[in-house]
């Protein structure tokens, strides 16, 4: 089974999508997750380990994730997201050091691809890799959230 709740801060709604194990997705566009999800079922109780974690994490009282993940993606997308959960709260990369991480510092802008798609954001720290300039580029999530997330973390 499939199952989906609801989580709002800050006046931003996430969805999250998770099965009996696992969390599978997080996103701000519900649209956008529940079209990989047609069939998700509404379950508040299931999915509380899920916002409790994420809730303290926007209280600044988490820093770390501990429950289970299972983002689906290709295998060069599973190395990206790998990669991104090295990244220490707090801190930012560039795309570059990201393509450095996974052994290939040419595939910059397959990296940006693999991040951009990342399913499961905030948990999986795509909002920690910014431009080799400094900038804050691209996030599935906007970039006002992006500058939002890093603020909460004091990382900009």
């Amino acid at each position: 089974m499939i199952y989906k709740t609801t989580l709002t801060n800050n006046s931003v709604n996430y969805t999250l999508v998770f099965d009996d194990d696992s969390l599978l997705a997080v996103d701000n566009i519900t649209d956008r997750v529940l079209e990989k999800f047609p069939t998700a079922i509404e379950n508040s109780d299931k999915g509380s380990i899920y916002t409790i974690q994420l809730l303290e994490y926007f209280d600044g009282k988490r820093r770390a994730f501990d429950f289970p993940i299972k983002p689906h993606g290709t295998d060069f997308q599973m190395s990206v997201w790998k990669a991104l959960l090295t990244i220490p709260f707090g801190t930012t990369v560039s795309y570059t050091h990201v393509a450095e991480l996974i052994g290939d510092a040419k595939k910059v802008r397959a990296v940006a691809n693999a991040i951009g798609k990342n399913p499961i954001m905030i948990v999986v720290p795509c909002h920690r890799v910014i431009g080799k300039d400094g900038k804050l580029h691209g996030f599935g999530g906007g970039i006002p959230l992006k500058r939002y997330l890093l603020n909460l973390e004091n990382a900009i």
